[in-house]
């Protein structure tokens, strides 16, 4: 097993949010930017995509909630476009910007003041995400998995995309046991490699044979 935990961390155990170009730390333009992108890849479109279009909107100024603000409708279109993310990039133009106004307006652009709102409760916190245009239990539980890598409250954050690349390749989908493989500050990251793993048989497979 430790083999397998070892072999998964070091080919896939980048989490999406460094993927996506994406420093993540406890401030608010790393949070802003985590929730951005559990946004797109909450859509059925592909992860790879989604994150080119990440880093596309990013470069564009898009990376705090004032500079999505800033941002017109078409200028967000153009970084999704760019990105590749041309079937939704219409309506998630129109539904970032009112992303970032409810951060302006509810959070003081701030995503800490949602932790502190939420009681550093997970599931207050996710209530309270859902309430952002675009993000329902899937986002929810995207944002978690990343954010638990500087939210310790929210540890162990194990959804099921999680629970089943666990159960692909004989890791214990138990929260506690599959948290107890990895020292808490990887977490994030073997979440991110067993979605990773749920996704992709091949990749299973060739994990298996470590």
């Amino acid at each position: 097993m430790d083999a397998v935990v070892k072999k998964l961390l070091n080919e896939s155990g980048q989490t999406f949010a460094a993927e996506a170009g994406i420093t993540l730390k406890d401030q608010p333009a790393a949070l802003f930017k985590l929730l951005v992108l559990a946004n797109l890849l909450s859509a059925r479109i592909s992860s790879d995509i989604a994150m080119a279009a990440a880093r596309e909107l990013f470069d564009a100024g898009g990376g705090t909630p004032r500079g999505m603000e800033k941002l017109t409708w078409q200028e967000r279109v153009d970084a999704l476009g760019r990105g590749h993310y041309v079937r939704y990039d219409e309506s998630t133009a129109s539904r970032l910007g009112d992303v970032a106004d409810l951060v302006q307006d509810k959070y003081k652009g701030d995503l800490r003041r949602l932790a502190a709102k939420a009681g550093r409760d997970p599931e207050k916190a996710a209530e309270l995400l859902q309430e952002f245009p675009g993000i329902g239990p899937t986002g929810v539980d995207i944002f978690c998995r990343e954010a638990q890598a500087i939210w310790p409250w929210l540890r162990p954050y194990v959804d099921g995309q999680v629970k089943k690349g666990a159960e692909r390749i004989g890791l214990p989908s138990d929260a506690d046991r599959l948290a107890s493989q990895v020292p808490d500050k990887d977490l994030a990251r073997l979440s991110a490699a067993l979605v990773r793993v749920a996704r992709d048989k091949k990749l299973a497979d060739a994990v298996k044979a470590a």
